[in-house]
């Protein structure tokens, strides 16, 4: 059994760059929530009457397959190897997450900020990329093969130095 838990301790009005947050929620189920996403409301990211917060939680291995993360609060949590196959990741702010080895297998990721986020070794393997911002993200060894790549996406995506090989291909990069 796989049990999320915070590695670090609540932030009230964490700040990043000019997005001011609102504070970790202190619900003490908060973590668990990621492994049923949001339920109703999806299109606004409404989970009940709570936002998706998920900052700071550890799912290292996890199944999150078909999960719905719309509107969520990921930043700085760990997805170490996790199986996201068909996730929703839409409006998300996930900035300096670690995705490492992740599987995003026919996932959406739309309109989201991934700053400086880990994606090395994952795979996007026919996943749908649009409007989402990796600068400072490590994509090394990431598998984009048959994903459908945003045009201006895959203008951003080939200034990434982390970018190489095959993936530059994959993602539409001319040289």
């Amino acid at each position: 059994m796989i049990v999320a838990t915070v590695t670090s301790p609540a932030i009230a009005g964490e700040v990043s760059g000019f997005v001011k947050l609102p504070p970790v929620s202190n619900d003490p189920g908060r973590c668990e929530r990621g492994f049923v996403g949001n339920t109703i409301g999806q299109a606004n990211g409404v989970s009940g009457d709570k936002a998706l917060d998920v900052r700071y939680c550890e799912f290292p291995g996890a199944d999150l397959k078909e999960v719905n993360f719309s509107a969520a609060f990921m930043s700085e949590a760990n997805f170490k190897g996790a199986n996201l196959q068909q996730a929703v990741i839409s409006k998300v702010y996930a900035t300096k997450s670690n995705f490492e080895g992740a599987d995003f297998t026919n996932a959406v990721l739309d309109r989201s900020d991934m700053t400086d986020a880990n994606f090395k070794n994952a795979k996007f393997v026919n996943a749908v990329i649009t409007g989402v911002d990796f600068s400072g993200s490590d994509l090394s060894g990431a598998d984009f093969e048959d994903a459908l790549v945003g045009s201006e996406d895959s203008k951003r995506l080939c200034l990434n130095p982390t970018l190489v090989g095959e993936a530059r291909y994959q993602v539409g990069c001319r040289k």
